[in-house]
């Protein structure tokens, strides 16, 4: 019998008119590689280059995490500021892809949605979670890292200035209950429910006329955009400080970073 090796990191599928895109790393909590990343613009690729397609939805695998972030290990090789600013970048074109896709699209979340799962999920059109699900991006007591002006400039779209400073100075995560009452969740489903709700939803979307909810995404996307600063200068301090390695090492040995605000 012939070997089938090791699964995809992601899996991408056509289930009919639904594009389902699933991060299959549950033994890390689907955290991602740099090439998941790519594949996940590749399937946004598919979703607008398919007419079949009418409705996208992304998925983590195992049941108990959504994304828990960018694998820590990739940070390990950088060595200045310059290479922060390159993820970032690198990241946000993909983050930026998705949210361009023409059709719906929805994040189903279980379980920790942090970091580069945040972003993820907060560009996708509409979020359904369950109770377990846990938003947030809380490298002020883990890396030591920051996120890019675009990145911020989408937390404060969806929570406002207040609520966004609020996860990000606390370093807390969001329960699904309160990211609801902030109105980031479209849908909390009910315990063991979140498939369910899911798939309503999906069924709903199939319903609309494609070209309404188009114009919906792509006017919101573009005042999204409108007055989004540069500030790849922010990026370059953070990532290229001392406290960054520190940062990196600890998580890494699982440690507790010593921070020296250098």
């Amino acid at each position: 019998m012939t070997d089938p090796g090791p699964e995809p990191e992601l899996l991408v599928e056509a289930d009919g008119p639904v594009l389902r895109v699933v991060f299959n790393r549950p033994q890390v909590r689907n955290a991602m590689t740099f090439a998941m990343y790519e594949g996940l613009f590749e399937a946004c690729e598919r979703a607008d280059a398919d007419p079949a397609i009418r409705v996208m939805v992304l998925s983590g695998a195992g049941g108990e995490a959504f994304v828990a972030g960018t694998d820590i290990a990739q940070f390990a090789g950088f060595t200045s500021g310059a290479d922060g600013v390159d993820y970032e970048r690198r990241i946000g074109r993909v983050v930026r892809r998705l949210e361009s896709v023409d059709v719906p699209t929805v994040a189903a979340v279980r379980g920790p949605c942090v970091g580069g799962g945040l972003l993820v999920a907060a560009v996708c059109d509409l979020r359904i979670a369950d109770p377990t699900a846990r938003f947030g991006v809380p490298v002020a007591r883990t890396l030591g890292n920051c996120l890019s002006m675009d990145s911020h400039a989408l937390l404060v779209h969806h929570l406002g200035p207040a609520r966004a400073l609020d996860l990000l100075l606390r370093a807390r995560l969001l329960t699904g209950e309160e990211a609801h009452a902030a109105g980031f969740v479209a849908e909390l489903a009910e315990d063991g429910g979140l498939d369910a709700a899911v798939d309503a939803t999906v069924r709903r979307l199939l319903g609309h006329a494609p070209l309404t909810m188009w114009a919906a995404k792509e006017a919101v996307r573009r005042l999204r955009r409108a007055n989004v600063p540069e500030g790849d200068d922010i990026v370059d301090r953070v990532f290229g400080s001392n406290d960054f390695h520190r940062g990196v090492d600890a998580f890494l040995t699982k440690q507790r970073p010593a921070w020296q605000g250098d």
